[in-house]
């Protein structure tokens, strides 16, 4: 087993443990979108569930945007190979999205749309839970940008329990940094369905990703460092929530 295999391995358990994200008797929708984040997650929680002391049950999901091109097939026979039904939910969110009365904020509408999907489909299938890829990088970036953009500290969380407990978003590869992910996706060599969005790489996201790219040359810490002090929070070092300099 390679190092990377055993190193993701190794994360997705230490992150199951400590936030507690799957139970015995759950039954999970794993988002997948065909990229290396998704492919990574399924095949990790697909190959540890009998090697661990509790049961539980992926349902696996893929949601067509509407993009013209895109091609499923090769999800599609992955699936098989793994013996799971594959399931796939066909939208118009990406033109929906990208349409001329939205340009100014695509990704969040695409984004809340496509929850809204996996939610829907996760109480057809009777599922409690929700995986979503999310890597460590990406709670990082979402930080920053809520910093930067939305003048909020907050960010995506490994464990969020929604409707009253009814249903739980969960990111198994929340200890994951996105380098390691890239490495364990080329050895297993996952089918790869292009990603057809026509902002991809443009957006306030992309520059956070370049911008901490930069700073991780200057200092490999720096991400580790951000990424601890999420946790780390010293609330009478913060300024009062009842008064506004805006």
């Amino acid at each position: 087993m390679a190092y990377v295999e055993r190193e993701i391995r190794r994360l997705v358990g230490r992150a199951i443990h400590h936030y507690r994200l799957i139970e015995d008797g759950d039954r999970i929708l794993v988002a997948l979108s065909g990229g290396k984040d998704s492919l990574v997650m399924l095949n990790i929680l697909h190959e540890r569930r009998p090697r661990v002391p509790i049961d539980y049950e992926l349902k696996v999901v893929t949601i067509d945007l509407g993009y013209e091109g895109s091609n499923f097939e090769p999800l599609k026979g992955y699936m098989r190979d793994l013996g799971y039904d594959f399931i796939l939910k066909r939208t118009q969110i990406g033109p929906l999205a990208q349409s001329d009365h939205n340009r100014e904020n695509p990704c969040f509408l695409c984004a809340r749309l496509r929850r809204k999907v996996f939610f829907e489909t996760a109480q057809e299938l009777g599922c409690n839970k929700v995986a979503l890829g999310h890597n460590k990088d990406d709670i990082i970036e979402t930080f920053l940008l809520n910093t930067f953009y939305r003048g909020e500290i907050s960010t995506m969380v490994p464990h969020q329990v929604l409707f009253g407990g009814k249903l739980a978003i969960i990111r198994p590869l929340a200890l994951v940094e996105e380098d390691k992910v890239r490495s364990y996706a080329r050895l297993r060599d996952f089918p790869e369905v292009k990603d057809r969005c026509p902002t991809r790489g443009t957006t306030r996201r992309g520059q956070i990703k370049n911008l901490l790219g930069e700073l991780d040359k200057m200092d490999r810490r720096i991400k580790k460092n951000i990424f601890a002090a999420l946790s780390n929070v010293k609330g009478e070092y913060l300024l009062n929530a009842h008064v506004s300099f805006r």
